[in-house]
């Protein structure tokens, strides 16, 4: 029986003579196997760490992988006794030069000095995108020279505007407390404090109701230079009975709610006049004047009988209405909100007379008179501020709001001295009325006044 010729086993390193071309190309093909079986290590250990998708994948944590799978061959390799030949060799060792690689690999990295980098973050699923992001975004605190330069700074822009607003008055100014005016008067009765503001909320919603219209072109006997010089008498007569100043405001008014529904003739304005006058004072009077003496102030143009019919006839065509807001029902409360001295009240009191005499207030809502007699009468006595938050709360009324007719009553003012009607002028230019009547009027308020 023949016998098989025995070749003895090369081992690793060992050359064949005669042979070199075919063990050249022998180590070549066993180095290319040797990277592939290492490649396939590298991909099963790279299926192990994407069958645990719940930690981010780093360098650190590929690392610690590598080196756990290189012991667990390490330990699985001693139990099992390790073949002489490269040929017939195990898979196994094939890993364990895998691990002894990556081990190197991981020394060498360790000697490397590198600077820190930020934490990558692997994609591994669409589904665990997400997560993975969330933790291993790496937290990156603040510099404090970062933080503060971050802070709101003013710019060029918000500088000039800031100067060209203060320059123009137009700054933000702190806001004004609005001042109890009634504080002062919550022991006495008589002010009423309790209703004083529900009083004249309803003078408000009413004023209108007794508010005399534009009546002078249905007059065909009187114009308004009539009317204002009956109106100057009046003003003669109600000083001379030394009456209060809410009988002559009710005077007024009566005299204008007539004319506006009662064509009167030239002769008898006058008797219209008394008659209004004999009502009001014995409206709010206590004592009002004879009808006899009023005759005698007419220079007995009229009798009793005529003053008394006359009477009759206005409160018929009035419907027995006196209690109706006047001006000076809301100039005595505009003045009190002002907080003034008895210079201002005179002031404001005389040019809201002046104002009532002269027609062209007629189309003023009493309310607007009033504020606006106020309003310039501070500006007259340069009182700063000229309107406040106070002022503007009681009366309703902003600056500009009274500035037509704050304008209007200074004109009065500039042209009083020079007028022929000039009982209103010297009522208020006598030291009892403090003389307010001879200061200058407010020139701001002048018009074709410039700053």
């Amino acid at each position: 029986m023949a016998s098989r010729p025995i070749i003895p086993q090369q081992t690793r390193g060992e050359a064949i003579v005669g042979e070199g071309k075919q063990q050249k190309k022998n180590g070549a093909a066993e180095g290319r196997n040797r990277r592939a079986l290492g490649d396939i290590g590298n991909l099963v250990i790279l299926k192990e760490i994407e069958a645990k998708p719940n930690r981010p994948i780093t360098r650190s944590f590929c690392a610690q992988l590598l080196a756990n799978a290189q012991a667990a061959v390490i330990s699985e390799n001693n139990k099992k006794q390790a073949c002489a030949n490269v040929i017939g060799a195990p898979p196994v060792l094939d890993k364990v030069v895998a691990g002894r690689r990556a081990g190197a690999t991981k020394a060498v990295q360790k000697k490397v000095t590198v600077k820190p980098k930020p934490v990558e973050v692997i994609e591994i699923s669409p589904d665990t995108e997400v997560e993975v992001a969330k933790q291993v975004r790496p937290v990156i605190k603040k510099k404090d020279g970062e933080a503060k330069s971050k802070k709101k700074s003013n710019t060029l822009t918000s500088v000039l505007s800031a100067r060209s607003k203060a320059a123009c008055g137009v700054t933000k100014k702190p806001k004004e407390q609005i001042v109890d005016i009634d504080a002062s008067d919550i022991g006495d009765e008589l002010a009423a404090v309790e209703y004083i503001e529900d009083i004249y909320k309803f003078y408000k919603l009413v004023e209108h109701e007794s508010r005399p219209r534009d009546y002078m072109d249905s007059q065909h006997e009187i114009n308004e230079r009539m009317r204002a010089i009956l109106i100057d008498w009046l003003v003669d007569v109600h000083r001379r009975f030394d009456l209060s100043r809410e009988t002559l405001y009710l005077t007024i008014n009566i005299i204008d709610r007539f004319l506006a529904i009662q064509t009167v003739p030239k002769k008898e304005l006058q008797l219209v006049g008394i008659s209004a006058m004999l009502m009001a004072s014995k409206y709010e009077e206590i004592w009002p004047p004879a009808v006899d003496e009023l005759v005698c102030l007419a220079d007995k143009a009229y009798n009793n009988q005529q003053i008394l019919v006359m009477e009759k006839i206005i409160l018929g065509k009035l419907e027995w209405t006196l209690t109706v807001p006047t001006p000076y029902v809301f100039l005595v409360r505009f003045i009190k909100a002002s907080i003034p001295d008895q210079e201002l009240e005179n002031m404001a009191n005389f040019l809201s007379e002046l104002g009532m005499m002269h027609y062209a207030t007629i189309m003023y809502c009493p309310s607007m008179v009033a504020a606006s007699a106020v309003f310039a009468a501070r500006c007259s006595l340069k009182k700063t501020p000229a309107w406040n938050e106070t002022l503007k709360l009681h009366t309703g009324y902003s600056e500009e709001q009274l500035m037509d007719c704050a304008q209007l009553l200074v004109s009065f003012h500039s042209m009083a001295s020079k007028s022929n009607l000039q009982v209103v002028y010297r009522k208020y230019s006598n030291s009892q009325e403090g003389a307010v009547a001879l200061l200058p009027p407010a020139k701001n308020l002048l018009p074709g006044f410039s700053c």
